[in-house]
């Protein structure tokens, strides 16, 4: 039964027109000035609400309270969800204009800004189960920004329902927005203790009823490679060519194992996603991801060995292979706190959802935040093929998301710190 349908759609539809792409070479936080946009806006409409402690951090995360309303509200767990509200950099954020597909009948559906992109069953199956309900996509000239803008506007529908409505029975609440969640630093400024909560739910899932307790474990490489400039009329026997190794050791890596292309379920990738540069410097950015340690380690260790070996070959350039660590799977930390996961599953099944409880293929600010020691599973808001301007939400698995979180937040108001 739909519930929240009307006030989801204005709230994504005002929320996705802002422009909040992230930037992974920017060091300032957050990485864009332009996510400031969003974030106050945020806060403004929590403080409209009736929403305590409503604050905009220095380190440019919007945390509020919702105060419990059950007796004794201080013994029970307190719950924060959270939404990040960037948008990735691999596609345009900029000009977004959502159309939304009304009753959606099966046919493709032709984006009007660009009709060489269509959605269809047959390259989407996933889109056979939404005949009948209201699907959202951009124009075909931008991504959407469902990830994570659905979550934002499911978690603030959440808080004006229980703002709203005294009879929903819940503990304290802590909302969280953050930012760059995108380029892997959602919440690597957040402090537990400003967060003050004992348990967390990022929403920021894909399908009706996900629920996810395993991430993949995630590194970055950056090979730098210094060739040796000169005038290319006279380069023989001393020009050496920077973007040159940069072809030899992105041909050196395997073509038919561990990239994404080639990969899939529990199977770990390197990943080449940038190269940029000049005949006497190249720069080339990988994501190395493994759902376990040695995987990921063998990753690094392999790219390591390729850039060791064409330096050995040509002892005139210097080339250098940089590992920095990311994330970690969730896993390692929920599987002895089963609780979070249990609670969402058992919502699900109050709600009659179907539980998809798998391992997801790419990471959550719940990553970070499990590892610092705050249980933090995430949960669907019906987002598909994020990233991309073929993206689309339903707006119907929205507001099960929503209702999912109401009946989950209900739970934890059942158990005992």
């Amino acid at each position: 039964m739909e519930k929240y349908i009307e006030e989801l759609e204005a709230r994504f539809l005002s929320y996705v027109k802002i422009d909040t792409q992230s930037d992974e070479v920017s060091s300032t936080v957050p990485s864009t000035e332009k996510q400031y946009k969003l974030l106050r806006l945020l806060q403004l409409e929590l403080q409209a609400l009736g929403a305590k402690d409503v604050v905009l951090t220095d380190y440019a995360c919007v945390l509020a309270t919702i105060p419990g309303n059950i007796p004794h509200p201080e013994r029970a767990p307190t719950v924060a969800l959270l939404a990040h509200v960037d948008t990735a950099p691999a596609f345009s954020g900029a000009g977004v204009k959502p159309i939304v597909h009304r009753n959606y009948d099966g046919k493709p559906l032709i984006l009007p800004d660009d009709e060489s992109r269509v959605l269809s069953q047959e390259l989407f199956p996933g889109l056979q189960e939404k005949i009948g309900e209201d699907i959202v996509t951009a124009s075909g000239a931008t991504l959407l920004g469902a990830d994570d803008k659905a979550g934002i506007a499911i978690i603030m529908t959440v808080a004006a329902q229980l703002l709203g409505n005294g009879e929903i029975p819940h503990g304290d609440i802590r909302i969280c927005f953050t930012p760059d969640e995108e380029i892997g630093k959602g919440v690597a400024h957040l402090k537990l203790e400003d967060l003050g909560a004992d348990v967390a739910y990022t929403l920021d899932g894909g399908p009706l009823g996900e629920v996810t307790g395993e991430t993949f474990s995630a590194d970055r490489a950056l090979v730098k490679i210094t060739g040796v400039a000169t005038h290319p009329g006279t380069g023989k026997g001393i020009l050496v060519n920077a973007l040159t190794l940069a072809a030899k050791l992105v041909s050196a890596l395997p073509e038919d194992t561990r990239t994404p292309e080639t990969t899939e379920g529990r199977e770990g990738f390197i990943h080449l996603y940038r190269i940029q540069g000049t005949a006497a410097e190249a720069e080339l950015c990988f994501i190395l991801r493994d759902f376990e340690l040695d995987g990921l380690k063998s990753h690094g260790d392999l790219l390591r060995s390729v850039a060791e070996s064409l330096q050995a070959d040509e002892p005139r350039a210097k080339i250098t292979c940089t590992i920095k660590h990311e994330y970690r799977n969730m896993r390692y930390w929920l599987e002895n706190t089963p609780l979070p996961v249990e609670l969402a599953l058992e919502a699900l099944a109050a709600l009659k959802i179907k539980p998809l409880l798998r391992p997801i293929r790419g990471g959550t600010d719940g990553s970070g935040l499990t590892a610092k020691g705050l249980p933090t599973p995430n949960l669907f808001v019906g987002m598909h093929n994020c990233h991309g301007p073929l993206e689309w939400v339903s707006l119907q698995d929205m507001d099960q998301s929503a209702q999912v979180c109401i009946q989950l937040l209900q739970l934890w108001a059942q158990q005992k710190r």
